[in-house]
């Protein structure tokens, strides 16, 4: 019961969540209930209908609650994969939007995002997105804010991006119900170096140079941002010289010393992890995947798709299928 005195958070599973998702926020709100010799913080697991439900790793969970028994709850945060939806979605995402309706906060961690906003709460509300889902978030969700801050709150919105996040987001909770000693001890607990907050863009691969840990040279990551920005519509290394002021083989020389690629071989993988997302996340054909990666026809995708992960798009969506947990409905591989 919602009380003055203490938060009651229910955290949302559905199956193929991740479990660090969900004991990187727990974890750190469990010690500083210790520290501060109080129960500040309750807890407890909640799946749609009171059903066991299993992490992305093969472990089940009981859960303690059935949506439809969290009236009272301060904060529910919803944990899935990118494919979770509920079993009646009329349903849960009524709940979710009843709930939000008599003030309960509501929030998303890393892919629980995706039936998050599925459920219509998120209008109007800026998100949070983990890079690896960048494209299938987009690609299914074309009008939304999507931000990679790793923490985004927004009045009664909380989304975050990831493991590391939520533990960011519980140090958080932990400074505004007890205050900033108790969050630093918390921190130091776990050997959490610093507490990131709204505005803290995440860290991507494309960050670093190969195997140095130092940051990409500007004329390089300033390409790699117009590349990102253009997937579907792809511009030339000329293109992206004549903007950036300079020739395209200074470009190719910056490319080979800072990643040990070629622009144009960079680009093109940063458009196949794209392609990769929508394939295993959305349910889009395989020709709407091409097209969404600057491919005019599925044939070229498919030998660079096959070139890059060792088989087809099609025949990735069936592999994927084959490992996805029970009731979790396989996307089409056409």
């Amino acid at each position: 019961m919602r009380t003055e005195n203490r938060i009651e958070i229910g955290f949302l599973l559905f199956d193929g969540f991740p479990m660090a998702c969900l004991t990187s926020v727990i974890e750190p709100l469990r010690a500083a209930n210790e520290i501060a010799g109080q129960e500040a913080f309750l807890w407890s697991l909640i799946s749609e209908n009171g059903q066991k439900v299993q992490s992305s790793a093969g472990v089940r969970f009981e859960s303690e609650r059935s949506l439809s028994d969290c009236r009272d709850m301060d904060i529910i945060f919803l944990l899935g994969s990118p494919t979770s939806v509920f079993d009646n979605p009329g349903f849960g995402n009524g709940v979710l939007r009843r709930l939000s309706r008599h003030g309960s906060v509501l929030g998303g961690i890393s892919a629980g995002i995706f039936p998050l906003v599925r459920s219509g709460v998120m209008q109007g509300h800026p998100v949070s997105v983990h890079w690896c889902y960048e494209a299938a978030f987009e690609a299914e969700f074309p009008d939304m804010d999507a931000r990679s801050e790793v923490i985004v709150r927004d009045g009664s919105r909380t989304t975050v991006s990831g493991a590391a996040a939520g533990f960011d987001l519980a140090l958080h909770l932990i400074q505004d119900r007890l205050g900033g000693d108790v969050a630093h001890e918390v921190a130091c607990w776990f050997q959490h170096p610093m507490m990131r907050g709204a505005g803290v863009r995440q860290q991507v691969p494309s960050a670093t140079a190969p195997g140095t840990g130092d940051s990409l040279p500007s004329l390089v990551s300033r390409s790699i941002a117009l590349f990102a920005s253009h997937m579907s519509d792809p511009i030339s290394i000329a293109d992206v010289a004549r903007q950036m002021g300079v020739t395209p083989r200074q470009i190719e020389r910056a490319f080979k010393q800072a990643t040990g690629q070629s622009p144009s071989h960079y680009y093109r993988a940063m458009r196949m992890k794209a392609a990769r997302q929508m394939v295993v996340y959305t349910k889009d054909p395989i020709p709407q995947i091409a097209s969404a990666v600057g491919y005019g026809s599925v044939a070229p995708l498919v030998m660079h798709y096959r070139a890059a992960f060792g088989l087809s798009p099609s025949e990735d969506r069936r592999r994927i299928n084959r490992f996805r947990v029970e009731d979790n409905a396989p996307l089409p591989s056409v």
